[in-house]
């Protein structure tokens, strides 16, 4: 996978190499075929400048993973103003660990989906009401990229529309001002004022499931549907 990808950018080199999706039952495959080993190599040759990973898991997991491998210069993680708090995802506590092992953050997820360009009529009169020119995508990339250490916040797009609106607040970037910053709070409370299932997807009441049921993952499709009035979403989900 290295060297066709290697071939076919014709770079002759990567700036940024991730180690993708590391995290839950997927980490020990990196430990099992010694792909840390097999990069750093390619490190010391030149063919890859900066080396980290990107994960989908707890902080606690983050910072085994980091303590295990100091070597990693950068971690890409789901950060966006709804995740913050959120207990099965920990987009804050994952952001402060890899900030306390001194690593730089390349966001994915800002707009978590595509779900925060459109959010329920209540969070999007709180930030209508804060600046109506201001599109609800360009108030959860801003969230994103106002933290500090951070290398850059990516953003899926679908057409040129929303390329351009992102273009519009980034190519001069100011981070969220501290009255902006309690109106993005404000918006939070509301989603977190939703009816939910107060599931930390911990997983142990699958453990003893007779019947195999995935039981957080179900948790989540309804509380995505709760929260943001997705159904093609929580579908995924389930």
């Amino acid at each position: 996978m290295f060297y066709t990808s290697l071939e076919r950018t014709g770079a002759g080199y990567f700036d940024f190499y991730l180690l993708h999706n590391l995290g839950e039952e997927r980490t020990h495959f990196f430990d099992d075929y010694g792909i840390w080993d097999f990069l750093q190599e390619k490190k010391k040759e030149g063919l890859i400048r900066h080396l980290g990973f990107s994960m989908h898991d707890k902080a606690d997991v983050l910072d085994e993973i980091l303590t295990a491998h100091p070597e990693m210069e950068f971690v890409q993680l789901q950060i966006n103003y709804a995740d913050w708090e959120d207990p099965s995802i920990e987009s804050r506590k994952c952001y402060e660990v890899a900030r306390k092992h001194g690593k730089p953050v390349i966001i994915m997820e800002p707009v978590k989906g595509g779900t925060l360009a459109n959010p329920p009529k209540e969070v999007s009169e709180v930030f209508a009401a804060a600046d109506p020119e201001a599109s609800p995508s360009s108030w959860a990339i801003r969230f994103a990229a106002s933290l500090e250490g951070v290398v850059t916040v990516l953003s899926g797009m679908s057409n040129v529309e929303q390329m351009e609106d992102n273009i519009s607040y980034m190519k001069e970037f100011k981070p969220l001002t501290p009255e902006e910053r309690k109106t993005v709070e404000k918006a939070r409370d509301i989603f977190n004022s939703f009816p939910k299932v107060p599931c930390t997807a911990c997983a142990y009441c699958m453990k003893g499931c007779p019947k195999n049921i995935a039981i957080y993952g179900t948790f989540q499709a309804v509380n995505i549907y709760n929260m943001y009035k997705d159904l093609a979403a929580a579908k995924g989900k389930y």
